[in-house]
């Protein structure tokens, strides 16, 4: 087993190590080791105040103290880090990131290429010629409409539609229910973007999801030709999944096949 890599699974915003639960399954029974990281502030980390269950208090929630003031994106690399290192006593190590985890890993193989041996996006940000609130205001992203995190039908409506679209409404909510009310929106500065002499030297790998409204391909296509042009002798190893943003972790079957055909490198 000590050939086998690990794959270190990093989250997105509002996420935590929860959602990968029905991956993990799938990737122990077809012979592979994981760890999903929660990241500070999230999973048993993170805060839920009484003004936050129903009924909902929004006032009240706006002012609660959370556990996750005051952490920063350097927090967020250094417990993967942490992770990574125990982790890579094992042998090879996957490190795979979904959405806004992947300004996370970025900045982990920006800091410690040497504790990874492969790096996989998955519809996640990777910025490069831009910071990531910079391809916001790109053409690529304007037709997104996240809708919001709360109980009103409309933005509950909206909030589907981009991030879920293909899944059924029992299948949406309970993803919902495992999302928390705060997140880091600490997202770097110019120097947390790819860099060619560190990120760029680790074999890559960028998963398309094709239904992604919230990341959408467009954008995904987009950061793949930065760093492509970046590091032209160490392109995107391209791989495309069908689905939504959430899909592949709902029904997790192929994603889980994808991986482990990337276990041999």
């Amino acid at each position: 087993m000590l050939n086998q890599p690990t794959f270190i699974l990093v989250h997105g915003a509002f996420a935590n190590s929860f959602s990968f639960a029905p991956l993990q399954a799938e990737l122990a029974l077809l012979g592979h080791r994981s760890v999903a990281v929660d990241l500070p502030g999230h999973g048993f980390e993170a805060t839920f105040p009484a003004s936050y269950q129903a009924p909902q208090d929004l006032a009240a929630l706006a002012g609660e103290p959370g556990g996750i003031e005051g952490v920063t994106l350097a927090d967020n690399a250094a417990r993967v880090i942490d992770v990574l290192e125990r982790a890579k006593r094992n042998g090879p190590t996957v490190l795979v990131a979904h959405s806004r985890g992947g300004i996370t890993a970025t900045a982990v193989a920006n800091a410690r290429p040497d504790l990874v041996d492969r790096i996989v996006y998955v519809s996640a940000w990777c910025p490069v010629d831009l910071e990531v609130g910079g391809y916001y205001a790109e053409p690529e992203m304007a037709d997104v409409d996240a809708g919001a995190l709360t109980a009103d039908p409309t933005a509950l409506a909206a909030l589907k539609r981009a991030f879920a679209a293909d899944l059924t409404d029992d299948e949406f909510r309970t993803f919902l229910s495992t999302f928390q009310p705060d997140e880091n929106l600490d997202a770097g500065t110019s120097a947390d973007r790819a860099q060619a002499t560190t990120w760029g030297r680790i074999p890559r790998t960028y998963v398309r999801l094709a239904a992604d409204a919230s990341v959408p391909p467009a954008v995904q296509d987009r950061m793949i030709r930065e760093a492509d042009a970046l590091t032209p002798n160490n392109p995107f190893d391209v791989r495309t999944l069908e689905g939504s943003h959430l899909r592949w972790l709902v029904r997790p079957i192929p994603a889980a096949e994808l991986l482990a055909d990337l276990a041999g490198f």
